[in-house]
């Protein structure tokens, strides 16, 4: 989910191969509610409002398992199923 507009998603799956739906939060609702709206501090002293990129694991009863703020790209889909598997009672990555 991001506060892009649908189009922008559907370049962004299209590009990527991805095969599930990317939400679009143009209204900023579910950030505020998830807190993942911060403030930024540019190099000249700029303050304005940013995404800050955060995964939420959500149960199928739509409770959030684990959080993960403030996430860094490189190795964040291994650390997600790793948690995943745990939750699920297996051992994590093989």
């Amino acid at each position: 989910m991001s506060r892009d507009p649908v189009s922008s998603h559907e370049g962004f799956a299209r590009e990527l191969g991805l095969r599930f739906p990317i939400l679009a939060d143009t209204d900023e609702k579910m950030c505020k509610a998830y807190g993942t709206l911060v403030e930024r501090t540019a190099d000249d002293g700029t303050k304005s409002i940013g995404l800050q990129r955060s995964t939420f694991l959500v149960d199928p009863n739509g409770v959030i398992r684990h959080v993960w703020p403030k996430v860094a790209v490189a190795g964040h889909a291994a650390e997600v199923l790793d948690v995943l598997h745990s939750l699920a009672g297996g051992s994590g990555r093989a």
